[in-house]
């Protein structure tokens, strides 16, 4: 919901260190990666229960977000350079729930639906692409992107900041991934709609 409005200021913080960046030979697919990496530690420390060191992790995870494509936005995105960000950034999402699972096992059913609910905020964003992508449609309303981004109600912003918040407040992680997970389910819903809109076609005849 936040991200097109947060996008163009984010691409102007981050333009002159990326290029800074670039200018050293440093690929956004390296960033990409490394980008994965810190996301995996966030992982480990969650699920060790350093929910803070977690969130440092976090934060440094979703800079090296920021920057692979700004980076990419320098020297010239690639296919597959868009492929690893969209899989490495799914993957992470995911694994932040489960590390709560793994840290307080009474919080894996909240966890479990947590990431049921991810797993329809991705699919449907990711099946509106393909069709997008099929279709020749394209939006820059999120800064220049491999894949058409799709909005909604939980976006890059507002899963960073739920992020932020159960970090900070883990005795209530249950209750608050309740209520992003509905969020998110609004944002599926809301996603579905937006694509019968724009693919369905009545059939004559």
């Amino acid at each position: 919901m936040l991200d097109a409005t947060i996008r163009p200021i984010l691409d102007q913080v981050l333009y002159y260190p990326a290029r800074f960046i670039a200018r050293r030979g440093v690929k956004a697919n390296h960033i990409t990666l490394a980008g994965g990496a810190l996301g995996l530690m966030a992982f480990v420390a969650v699920a060790l229960g350093y929910y803070q060191t977690g969130l440092c992790f976090i934060l440094a995870n979703r800079l090296a977000d920021g920057l692979d494509g700004a980076v990419a936005r320098s020297t010239g995105a690639t296919d597959l350079g868009g492929y690893l960000d969209i899989v490495i950034d799914f993957l992470f999402y995911a694994s932040i729930p489960l590390g709560f699972a793994v840290a307080q096992p009474d919080h894996a059913l909240a966890s479990a639906f947590l990431i049921f609910t991810f797993i329809g905020t991705a699919s449907s964003f990711l099946a509106f692409a393909v069709v997008a992508a099929k279709r020749g449609l394209e939006s820059e309303a999120r800064g220049r992107k491999s894949f058409y981004f799709l909005g909604g109600l939980t976006e890059g912003v507002e899963t960073l900041g739920f992020l932020v918040i159960i970090c900070l407040l883990p005795t209530w992680f249950a209750w608050l991934a309740v209520i992003f997970g509905l969020m998110c389910l609004i944002t599926t819903a809301t996603r579905i709609l937006m694509a019968y809109d724009a693919f369905n076609e009545t059939l004559e005849g």
